[in-house]
């Protein structure tokens, strides 16, 4: 299928997409990534997990707040995770840097009415799978006032401390929550992570921020746009969502 971007969304009625219908039709089960997807990237939360962080690495080390950030990428792009290069290398306590990092200030996310009407109007299942942590899945998605809508949380523990785009953190997932690839759909804002599902069979949709919007993911994590295992990409989850609802609805 032929890559579509479906920008921000005009007007109140979305239009029934044949493009949609047809890679929609078969989707049984809904999988979101948590953080810069089912929030905006212009969010205050990334930049405070991204300190944090830092701040857990220099409290450590005992080293300088530069070192720290360097070291906090480098493990970041050899190990996917600051956390999988920190168990990997010094057996922290995985449960206490994720509590540590993830203790942030949320009070900036508001209840998205749209997105909590369209995720709901999704037939079949919904899921949340993250590189971070249940607590803060739940706790950023009460926030959104869309976290009962969810039938369950794949975080970094459950996949061993394996991240995306790792192909053995999807094949956990699948065998967790009992998950047909085939008949799946995953959201996402990082491309990489959507090789493996594509892959897999699933319909895959990248969200990228809205023209002039503030981005606060890594630069590395912002390319791959164009990539081909990237089925649609909208700048607009709220109003993609309700586009699918549109189409599903109107091929019955």
């Amino acid at each position: 299928m032929s890559r579509l971007f479906f920008p921000e969304a005009i007007g109140a009625s979305p239009l029934p997409s044949p493009a949609l219908a047809t890679r929609f039709e078969r989707v049984e089960t809904f999988v979101f990534d948590l953080d810069n997807t089912l929030y905006p990237a212009d969010s205050a939360l990334w930049p405070q997990i991204d300190a944090r962080i830092t701040l857990y690495l220099t409290e450590f080390f005992g080293m300088d707040g530069l070192s720290a950030r360097a070291l906090q990428k480098f493990y970041y792009h050899r190990y996917g995770t600051t956390l999988k290069g920190l168990v990997d290398e010094h057996e922290i306590d995985a449960t206490e840097f994720l509590s540590f990092v993830h203790d942030i200030d949320r009070s900036s996310l508001a209840p998205n009415v749209a997105l909590a009407r369209e995720i709901a109007s999704l037939p079949g299942r919904k899921l949340v799978m993250t590189n971070g942590s249940r607590e803060h899945a739940v706790r950023t998605l009460e926030r959104l006032g869309v976290e009962g809508l969810f039938e369950g949380f794949f975080d970094i523990v459950a996949a061993h401390l394996v991240p995306k785009p790792a192909a053995a953190a999807y094949e956990t997932f699948f065998e967790a929550y009992d998950v047909d690839p085939t008949r799946a759909a995953m959201f996402e804002d990082i491309a990489i992570n959507l090789a493996v599902p594509h892959l897999r069979g699933m319909a895959t949709t990248l969200v990228v921020p809205k023209a002039g919007q503030a981005d606060f993911r890594e630069r590395t994590d912002r390319e791959g746009e164009e990539a081909p295992t990237i089925d649609f990409v909208t700048s607009d989850l709220p109003g993609f969502l309700a586009q699918i609802n549109a189409a599903r609805t109107a091929s019955v």
